[in-house]
């Protein structure tokens, strides 16, 4: 049955979203099923200090991959490949840097490191140096103890699987320098920070600017501190910079898109047009009206597609399992195809790129435009709204007027662990029952944590007591 489906799945990725059963269903189907031990859908993460988060494994790490490269590279004649490092502002982002550094020197790969960057700006830095890779250490919106590895393959996307599958199968072999005259170098790129923001105004149209708005911009104490409040205010916007102070320890701590509060309360006190949040690597983005009212990834990818479908640029939209059901029914009102991906911005490009389509995201606040970059970027996605906002002349809530989300319902289910929910005839009954009375007004989500026993259920519909009571 392996030798006959063509899809890849992740063990590691279903075990995060479903039982073990999906993975049995998948193999029946034919599916072959790629088993990952330390990688999961955005790069290895996990708590800094223990496996696989030490010094050691991310100096195997980097010399694995570089190993990979090498074997699978094409330089010309005296030259190796070079891969591009950056990081976020955890403490633990000089440590494991030095051993990512040492391990890719090892292996006789040359590096450039960059300091602390947002991870798209790491991707775009890789493409258009001709890079051979590019790594950021980072885990994203979690707290400073945690830490992670994530790769960029030289056209700044997220590394291939066969790419990821050979760099697992080379950690556990013995490190084996090169002959001292072949270790790699490893050189700074000074002018890194000016170049993505340059980059990131070049996705804002020529013939808008920002002088007139007051934009408060919350960098969570992240990777964006130093670059995002420049973008803006170079295009003339008045900055009132919040969680820009970061100490190592306080990223993502009570600022930033997974903590809007903050934000919510700067832009009411300083009586600005707009507030901007990103998370602690600068690849997600919520967004606050003048009137403090928050708006997530769904509602932000609406704003975007409004705009851009006025010129007939959209062919179809990707969204994931938790997109809001209104969203759907919003792009079928403009006549835009949507379709659903697994939970994950790397599930979205995935089914973007198979499609042929440019637009897509997460109510997480990934959005995907992939007419200005080839990932997720919070900074240029907000400037993409900035730019619906001047096209339109008007502000969020009337950009946002053909789209009232459903109300929505989590519920979690403590289980035991390997119960068979699916076959539980009480529980598909009651699924059954619900998806028939709630069809085509709302829909109804089941799956089973893949770090706690317990089942989570997902309800939303048009009626807010309904949903409840579904639930």
């Amino acid at each position: 049955a392996a030798q006959k489906g063509a899809k890849i799945l992740r063990v590691h990725d279903v075990a995060q979203t479903r039982d073990a059963l999906a993975v049995w269903a998948a193999v029946e189907r034919g599916e072959r099923i790629m088993s990952r031990k330390y990688f999961g859908t955005d790069g290895v993460r996990g708590r800094v200090g223990q496996s696989p988060i030490t010094p050691e494994f991310v100096m195997r790490l980097g010399y694995a991959a570089g190993k990979v490269l090498i074997g699978r590279g094409s330089m010309p004649t005296g030259e190796r490949p070079t891969v591009l490092i950056g990081k976020d502002t955890r403490l633990s982002g000089y440590m494991l840097e030095s051993a990512l550094e040492a391990g890719f020197c090892a292996a006789g790969v040359d590096v450039c490191l960059v300091g602390p960057l947002p991870t798209p700006a790491v991707a775009y830095l890789t493409r258009a140096l001709r890079l051979q890779a590019g790594i950021v250490i980072s885990a994203s919106h979690n707290p400073y103890y945690d830490n992670g590895i994530k790769f960029f393959s030289a056209q700044g996307t997220k590394l291939p699987d066969d790419v990821e599958k050979a760099i697992e199968e080379g950690i556990n072999q013995p490190i084996v320098c090169v002959p001292s005259a072949d270790l790699g170098r490893v050189r700074r790129v000074e002018d890194a920070r000016g170049r993505y923001i340059e980059f990131c105004k070049s996705t804002f149209p020529n013939e808008f600017d920002l002088r007139g708005l007051k934009i408060v911009v919350d960098c969570a104490h992240g990777a964006a501190y130093h670059t995002a409040p420049s973008v803006f205010h170079e295009l003339g916007a008045d900055v009132v910079n919040i969680g820009n102070e970061p100490n190592g320890l306080n990223i993502n701590d009570g600022y930033g898109a997974t903590s809007p509060r903050a934000l919510c309360e700067s832009v009411l006190a300083n009586r600005a047009d707009l507030g901007i949040a990103l998370d602690g690597d600068a690849d997600r983005i919520q967004m606050v009206d003048a009137e403090g009212n928050l708006y997530d990834g769904d509602q932000l990818l609406y704003a975007i597609i409004r705009s851009r479908a006025r010129s007939g640029q959209v062919k179809g939209v990707v969204g994931t399992l938790m997109t809001n059901l209104a969203l759907e029914h919003a792009l079928a009102k403009l006549k835009i195809s949507f379709a659903r991906a697994a939970i994950g911005d790397r599930y979205v490009v995935e089914m973007l790129n198979e499609k042929g389509w440019l637009y897509g995201g997460e109510n997480s606040g990934h959005i995907l435009t992939l007419d200005r970059h080839t990932t997720g970027d919070g900074v240029v996605a907000a400037l993409q709204v900035l730019a619906a906002l001047r096209e339109s002349v008007g502000d969020l809530k009337g950009l946002l007027s053909g789209l009232q989300l459903y109300p929505q319902k989590l519920i979690n289910v403590p289980i035991c662990k390997g119960f068979p929910w699916k076959d539980h005839p009480a529980i598909q009954g009651a699924l059954a029952e619900v998806e028939q009375r709630m069809a085509g007004r709302g829909r109804v989500l089941l799956r089973a944590s893949g770090t706690e026993p317990l089942l989570r259920v997902m309800v939303e519909g048009e009626c807010a007591e309904e949903v409840v009571a579904a639930a």
